[in-house]
């Protein structure tokens, strides 16, 4: 079995998931903060759905310099803007997946700030560290900004205290 192939149902999965979450972000609630260090809502809301861009950009670029490359970031104007980009990145996303052949998978890939290398490891790795956990970890965080603001969890990796899945 092939790496892509391993992977692909587990990106669909938590693809599934982060929509899920994602719509339910109250829209004009984008300034909202939890603490004063934390992101506000809807720039968190905006990362979250962007963030299938950096599979992408792991799997169809050699490397990613921090300093000379900068990612456009969305801003929040609607819960449907944020889901259309979102949809629209994981559909790319999904197809560099598709693409990528084992050898693909075990390339290398670095990370650099001004030529200087932060990391330089498999895409395999990179993909799992600073895609997909990254996006869990995340999620997760957009999911204690909606309890704190009333929103129903959707289950995830099992029910919630609001999505009990039938149990």
């Amino acid at each position: 079995m092939e790496i892509r192939e391993m992977l692909l149902p587990e990106f669909e999965e938590e693809m599934k998931k982060t929509r899920t979450m994602l719509e339910r972000v109250p829209e004009g609630k984008q300034d909202y903060k939890p603490h004063e260090k934390s992101m506000p809502l809807g720039k968190l809301a905006a990362h979250t759905a962007r963030l299938p861009e950096f599979a992408t950009i792991i799997l169809e670029e050699p490397s990613f310099d921090v300093a000379s490359r900068k990612m456009k970031p969305l801003v929040m104007e609607s819960r449907q803007q944020l889901l259309s980009e979102f949809d629209a990145t994981m559909q790319q996303a999904r197809e560099a997946i598709s693409g990528a052949n084992d050898e693909h998978w075990q390339k290398k890939w670095r990370l650099s700030f001004q030529d200087k290398t932060i990391f330089d490891e498999p895409r395999f790795l990179v993909y799992r560290g600073m895609f997909l956990n990254h996006l869990v970890h995340h999620r997760a965080q957009l999911g204690v900004y909606l309890r704190l603001n009333d929103v129903p969890l959707p289950a995830t990796y099992g029910p919630s205290a609001d999505d009990t899945m039938g149990f």
